[in-house]
């Protein structure tokens, strides 16, 4: 699993280690840290052009001592003060003693430049003065960002404002959530983790599931399984206007695990022929998938859906008018599936707010709805309300899955897990986990069977030894 922790989780583990520790040795390991990602990248340090972009901050002075180190090896290395009066002293000293020099303005060639214009605490985008000197960074330099990329917010990915976009980041002690979660993410490049003895909480702000989480995860049958104690979803999906949506959450379905699948809808003659396995019409069902094609006027069978004590994910049209009040009262768990335009119209917001900030939406969403909520997108997202459980962010995820259908194939699966009897956090996660992987396996272009289709070589690969 890999963890984040927020700004002030890791402030104050900062604190508790710096007290135990001389003073500046803290800095001194990340520097270390920092220097040796920049030595790799360049191969051969002597000689290579390196600039340093210097904050006020300790980013600043982390970015001095790392290029004091590449200076003592042979690079030329040139610091670029956004305030000349306020750069770290310590590193500022170390620096010059290793033949590095200070200029005020940007040198048009590098091979590497060192982002080291603000830390973690940064908020709002670069100011003006910060701004103008990411502007000048030279083509064709490798941008290393120090901790996080300049102008991205650590807690929630944010970029309210111009940002550096980097070509790796080296961050200290802690993913931080603004590393993982897009807009932010799209900057980051590589994000190379520096360990540097920070002992943080067990329970971090937010997570990413790796192979082995998802393979303790998944539902595996055993010599005494059926089709029934394997569980059956009941898709609920498509109509006269969108039969596919239908097919491709039954589609979805199939490849999840489940022991079987029932449809229920209007599109039971395209889906038979695509998969004649299908049982058709109601019936005893352990999880339901609703909404996917259903288009408008059928809130009814959304609401009959959600009167059933068992799991229910909801998608697409059925996510038109939920009634909070009601989720909340269900006790049988809740799953629901927006894209950024529905979770606007849920919150009732733009959904221009939804995208630059993706965490307090799905945040939000949660804990106005009562349920656990999958925010699809470029960073899917897994919050549950109640628990305390850190928000779920996908690693998995292609541009390629931006084709029509894509999320039906999702909700099956994901109702598939819902219905083998996993958790909806869990459902949804694993379920985001495997749709990207699968993805990723085949390659783009792709279209939204490709994606089901490709579910079997993502369940082995998360599995295999």
């Amino acid at each position: 699993m890999r963890t984040a922790y927020s700004v002030e989780t890791v402030r104050g583990a900062e604190r508790e280690l710096m007290a135990r520790l001389p003073e500046g040795a803290l800095m001194q390991r990340a520097a270390t840290g920092l220097a040796a990602v920049c030595a790799g990248l360049l191969g051969r340090v002597y000689g290579a052009r390196v600039v340093l972009l210097v904050g006020p901050g300790d980013n600043g002075g982390d970015a001095l001592y790392a290029g004091a180190r590449l200076a003592r090896r042979g690079a030329g290395v040139t610091a670029v003060p956004m305030d000349p009066a306020r750069m770290h002293p310590g590193g500022l000293a170390a620096l010059r003693a290793a033949g590095g020099r200070v200029e005020e303005s940007v040198p048009a060639r590098a091979d590497l430049v060192l982002d080291g214009l603000l830390g973690i605490g940064g908020r709002g985008g670069l100011r003006p003065a910060a701004a103008a000197l990411a502007g000048r960074i030279p083509a064709g330099a490798v941008v290393v960002a120090v901790d996080l990329p300049s102008g991205v917010d650590a807690d929630s990915g944010e970029v309210a404002g111009a940002a550096v976009t980097a070509d790796v980041t080296v961050t200290f002690g802690a993913y931080k959530p603004g590393l993982l979660i897009d807009p932010g993410a799209s900057r980051t490049g590589a994000v190379r983790l520096v360990d540097i003895g920070l002992e943080l909480p067990s329970r971090p702000d937010a997570e990413a599931l790796q192979h082995a989480d998802v393979a303790e995860l998944l539902p595996v049958p055993t010599a005494s399984s059926d089709k029934y104690r394997r569980g059956v979803v009941g898709i609920v999906a498509g109509s006269a206007q969108y039969p596919g949506a239908a097919v491709l959450a039954v589609a979805g379905a199939l490849r999840g695990g489940a022991g079987a699948v029932r449809y229920v809808g209007p599109a039971a003659d395209a889906v038979l022929a695509r998969f004649p396995e299908t049982l058709i019409g109601r019936g005893r069902v352990q999880a339901w998938v609703v909404g996917p094609g259903l288009g408008e006027g059928r809130g009814g069978e959304v609401a009959r859906v959600l009167a059933q004590d068992v799991p229910v994910l909801v998608d697409a049209d059925g996510l038109r008018g939920l009634d909070a009040g009601a989720l909340r009262a269900r006790t049988a768990p809740t799953l629901l599936t927006p894209h950024a335009g529905e979770a606007a119209a849920l919150l009732g917001v733009p959904r221009e707010s939804v995208e630059a900030g993706r965490l307090a939406a799905v945040r939000d969403l949660a804990g106005r709805y009562g349920a656990s909520v999958l925010l699809k997108g470029s960073t899917t997202l897994v919050a549950s309300d109640g628990s305390g459980a850190p928000v779920r962010v996908n690693p998995t995820g292609t541009p390629w899955l931006a084709t029509a259908g894509s999320g039906d194939v999702l909700s099956g699966l994901a109702g598939s897990l819902l219905a083998g009897g996993l958790a909806a956090r869990d459902a949804g996660s694993v379920a985001a986990y495997l749709h990207g992987l699968a993805a990723r396996l085949r390659g783009g272009p792709l279209l939204a069977q490709d994606v089901a289709d490709s579910l079997p070589a993502a369940w082995h690969d998360t599995t295999r030894p």
